[in-house]
């Protein structure tokens, strides 16, 4: 009976160490889906910054629109990695549980890509309704 006890036991433990690198295992999952979140929010950045810079490097091209259209594609394209990193991010969390992490809760994922899609469009739009000095 003691060694039917005993691996009993171990038995146990060993499956309350599985399950414990289970949950850490999910809590690092959550980590590294916020960073992800993160670096695609910052590639829309990069996207949108790309769109202003075009715009204020080419701003005297001929004809007018030209810059604006393509500086327009650059911020819609940054819009677009906004809308796909909330959508994403919070399809992984809403998948996983939290056990000891404290994960970003999702409609904060959704306000901030949402605030920074709106700024951008608000970005684009003023290109089109400004108008710059000419070099």
């Amino acid at each position: 009976m003691s060694d039917d006890k005993n691996s009993n036991e171990l038995a146990e433990d060993r499956t309350d160490l599985a399950e414990d690198r289970t949950d850490w295992a999910e809590d690092r999952t959550i980590m590294a889906n916020e960073r992800t979140f993160a670096g695609w929010m910052r590639t829309g950045l990069a996207s949108v910054g790309i769109g202003l810079g075009f715009n204020a490097l080419f701003n005297s091209m001929e004809p007018a629109w030209v810059p604006k259209v393509i500086a327009t594609i650059f911020m819609i394209i940054g819009i677009f990695i906004f809308y796909a990193a909330q959508n994403r991010g919070c399809a992984v969390q809403k998948r996983l549980d939290a056990h000891k992490a404290e994960p970003i809760k999702r409609i904060n994922m959704k306000l901030i890509a949402g605030f920074m899609g709106f700024a951008s469009a608000l970005l684009a739009i003023a290109i089109w309704v400004m108008r710059f000095p000419e070099a």
